[in-house]
């Protein structure tokens, strides 16, 4: 038995509910090309549909509206990155965890890096006014925020970190470097040596965060 034959009816033909996820795929995929094209002003659902390989009022019939649209998508990415960053990390703490999440994001700029693109497009032109976007951006900030803080308290409460860190000041400033640095790849990739930038950036952190005390402990 085929694989398509165990997943769909039994005369080997897709159900509908695969049919709606590959629609919605191809939907997808369509709308990070055209964001990345023409920006999201200018890209349309009934664009997106035709650009799948659809009827025009498809991505309308699914999505309700190009936010709602637009908020799938986001819902996607999320979801692909955090499987991704979860592979990494897995049960790391500390700046272990902290290590291995910069590295994610490092290998994931270059996995999906056309994804990346679309979504700070996205991101930026939401900014100017308010939307549930921009609301829901805003709570994946936060997250990620507390992510970085989670890992530096771990670190001070197993003493490889310095005891005077301020994890919530330090997740402020991990995360304006990642913002920050896809921002400029993305802007010029062939301008930056991102492994070399990321390596850096670690060595340097780790550094500074770094309890000389529970080195030497370690040592003897």
């Amino acid at each position: 038995m085929t694989t398509r034959q165990a997943s769909g009816g039994s005369d080997g033909k897709m159900t509908q509910a695969e049919r709606s996820a590959l629609s919605d795929k191809r939907m997808f995929d369509a709308a990070v090309e055209l964001i990345n094209e023409r920006g999201t002003q200018k890209t349309t659902l009934k664009e997106i549909g035709e650009r799948a390989g659809y009827s025009r009022g498809l991505a309308n019939y699914r999505f309700g509206s190009k936010d709602g649209l637009m908020l799938e998508l986001f819902v996607q990415f999320d979801e692909r990155w955090e499987q991704h960053l979860a592979a990494y990390v897995q049960g790391a703490r500390g700046l272990q965890a902290m290590q291995q999440a910069a590295e994610s994001l490092r290998d994931f700029l270059n996995l999906e890096s056309g994804y990346m693109r679309a979504m700070y497009l996205l991101w930026y032109e939401c900014l100017g006014h308010e939307t549930e976007m921009r609301r829901v951006l805003a709570e994946h900030h936060r997250e990620y925020r507390q992510d970085a803080q989670r890992w530096i308290e771990q670190g001070i409460d197993c003493g490889e970190v310095k005891p005077d860190v301020d994890a919530v000041q330090f997740s402020v400033q991990y995360c304006a470097f990642i913002f920050g640095i896809v921002y400029q790849w993305l802007v010029n990739a062939s301008a930056i040596d991102i492994d070399a930038v990321f390596d850096n950036y670690l060595k340097n952190t780790i550094a500074i965060l770094g309890n000389p005390d529970h080195s030497m402990e370690n040592e003897s």
